[in-house]
C-alpha cells in the first residue's frame, strides 16, 4: 500500500485535472475536501480519481434518516414509500459521478429532488445532496451548468407549490406559502454563494502556487547561469595558462629541459589553483545553507592574474586613476572575472604578448579597460565563444555596459562600466 501511495502521490498533472490537482497548488481545505472534483479519495491504479463512495454512503445516509426523521413530522405531506426511499438514493448515487461529470452529477441530482418534491413528499435533507453536486459543479467550473440546475430546481418548486399541488400528492394540499418561497431562494443563494467563494480562493491558490513554481524556476535557471560563468571563467584562464606552458615544455623538453622543467612547474600550480577555486564553486551546491569561509575573489587578486598571465608568456602592465576603494562584493568579483577573461582572451586570439590593464575609478563607476596592440593570432585557438557572453552578463547584471571590438591600429579593446552607487548582488559563496 505504501508503494502504491507514492505511485499515486507521483503521478504527473493533466490538462484536464483541476488547478489544485496540480503541482505547486495548496491542498483543498480538509472541511471541503471530500466533496469536490479531484479533492480527495485518491486515484485509481490508471491514474483516474476514484469514485468517493465513503462521502456518499454518509450524505446518503444522511439523507435517509433525515427525511425519515422529517416525515414523522410532517403528517400533511406524503408518506414516504419504496419510490421516495429509491428517489432519495438515486439524489446521492448520482453524486458518485460529481468529480469525473460534475455537471451531470448536479442536474442528476436536482431532477430527483424535483420529481421528489412534485409527489409531495415531506421537505428534508434531499436539498443537501442538491447542494453538494452544485457545489462541486462550481468549484470545477461549471458555474453556468450548477446555476441552471438549481434554477430549474426553485422554478418546478414553484409550478409544484402553487400551481400544480391541485393536481399531485397529496390530495387536500394547499399552496404553500410565498415566505417558504423566498427562504428556498435564500437557500440556494447561499448555497451559491459558498460555492463561489470558494471557487474564486481555489484559483487564488493556484495562481499562487503557478506564481511559486515560475519564481522557484527563474531562480534555479539564474544559479545554472552563475555557476556557468564561474566555471567557465575559472577554467579557461587556467587552461590557457596549461596550453600555453604544455607547448613551451613539449618544445624544449630536449634542447632546455630545465626550461621545460619550470613549465611544468607552472602547469601543475595553474591546475592547483583551477582545481580550488572549481571546488569553491562546486562547495556552493552541496553546502547551500552554510555560511561563507573564504570571500569571493576580487581586484585585490589582480597581482596573481598578472603572474599568471606572466607564466603564459603574456607581459601585463597595470595603472589605476582615481581614488581606489573598496567595491561591492559583487562588483569587485565581476570587476575580477571580467579582466581574468580579457587577459585569457589575449592569451589565446591574440599575437601580442603585452596587454595593458587600466583601472579608472570615479565616483560612482569603476571602468575597466585591457588593450592589446594585436594582431589576431593564427588558427583556432579554442573556446566556447562565451568569453564576451559572460562579461556582459556579468556586467548588465550591476546595470553595466561592456563595449569589445577591434581597435583603429589593429589591436584589440575591451572596456567594462560597472556602476558603484546601485546596490550590487552579494557574491556567491565560495569555500576552500
Amino acid at each position: 500500500m505504501a508503494g502504491m501511495e507514492e505511485q499515486h502521490s507521483a503521478r504527473p498533472a493533466r490538462c484536464d485535472d483541476p488547478p489544485w490537482a496540480r503541482k505547486g497548488s495548496p491542498p483543498f481545505p480538509p472541511w471541503a475536501r471530500m466533496w469536490v472534483p479531484g479533492g480527495g479519495g485518491g486515484v485509481g491504479p490508471r491514474g483516474r480519481s476514484r469514485l468517493p463512495w465513503a462521502s456518499t454512503l454518509v450524505l446518503t445516509a444522511v439523507v435517509l434518516g433525515g427525511s425519515t426523521f422529517a416525515g414523522h413530522n410532517q403528517t400533511e405531506r406524503a408518506s414516504l414509500d419504496v419510490f421516495a426511499r429509491l428517489l432519495l438514493v438515486a439524489s446521492c448515487a448520482v453524486l458518485l459521478l460529481r468529480r469525473r461529470h460534475p455537471v451531470l452529477a448536479v442536474f442528476g441530482s436536482a431532477g430527483a429532488a424535483m420529481v421528489y418534491l412534485g409527489a409531495g413528499y415531506p421537505y428534508g435533507p434531499i436539498f443537501l445532496a442538491v447542494a453538494v453536486g452544485c457545489f462541486a459543479a462550481i468549484v470545477a467550473g461549471h458555474r453556468r451548468a450548477a446555476w441552471s440546475a438549481v434554477g430549474m430546481l426553485w422554478l418546478g418548486h414553484v409550478l409544484v407549490a402553487h400551481w400544480l399541488y391541485r393536481w399531485l400528492p397529496p390530495s387536500g394540499d394547499r399552496a404553500a406559502p410565498w415566505g417558504q418561497e423566498l427562504a428556498v431562494a435564500a437557500w440556494v443563494l447561499a448555497i451559491v454563494a459558498i460555492a463561489e467563494l470558494t471557487r474564486v480562493r481555489r484559483e487564488q491558490w493556484a495562481r499562487a502556487g503557478a506564481e511559486r513554481a515560475a519564481a522557484d524556476r527563474r531562480r534555479a535557471d539564474e544559479e545554472r547561469l552563475r555557476i556557468a560563468r564561474e566555471l567557465h571563467d575559472v577554467l579557461a584562464h587556467s587552461i590557457s595558462v596549461i596550453n600555453v606552458q604544455a607547448g613551451v615544455g613539449l618544445a624544449l623538453l630536449d634542447s632546455d629541459p630545465e626550461q621545460a622543467r619550470t613549465a611544468l612547474t607552472t602547469i601543475k600550480s595553474a591546475s592547483k589553483e583551477a582545481l580550488g577555486e572549481v571546488r569553491q564553486v562546486l562547495d556552493t551546491l552541496r553546502t547551500p545553507g552554510d555560511a561563507p569561509r573564504s570571500p569571493a575573489p576580487g581586484l585585490d587578486r589582480l597581482p596573481e592574474l598578472v603572474e599568471q598571465a606572466a607564466a603564459a608568456g603574456l607581459t601585463v602592465e597595470t595603472a589605476t586613476t582615481g581614488s581606489p576603494r573598496a567595491l561591492p562584493p559583487g562588483a569587485d568579483l565581476a570587476a575580477f572575472r571580467i579582466v581574468q577573461e580579457a587577459l585569457t582572451n589575449v592569451v589565446r586570439h591574440s599575437g601580442s604578448r603585452t596587454a595593458r590593464v587600466v583601472l579608472a575609478y570615479a565616483p560612482d563607476v569603476l571602468e575597466l579597460r585591457v588593450d592589446d596592440d594585436g594582431p589576431a593570432g593564427p588558427g583556432d585557438a579554442g573556446g566556447s565563444g562565451n568569453g564576451l557572453i559572460g562579461m556582459r552578463e556579468r556586467a548588465a547584471a550591476l546595470g553595466g555596459t561592456i563595449e569589445a571590438g577591434p581597435r583603429p591600429d589593429g589591436g584589440f579593446r575591451v572596456v567594462a562600466r560597472l556602476p558603484l552607487t546601485r546596490t550590487a548582488p552579494a557574491a556567491p559563496r565560495e569555500t576552500p
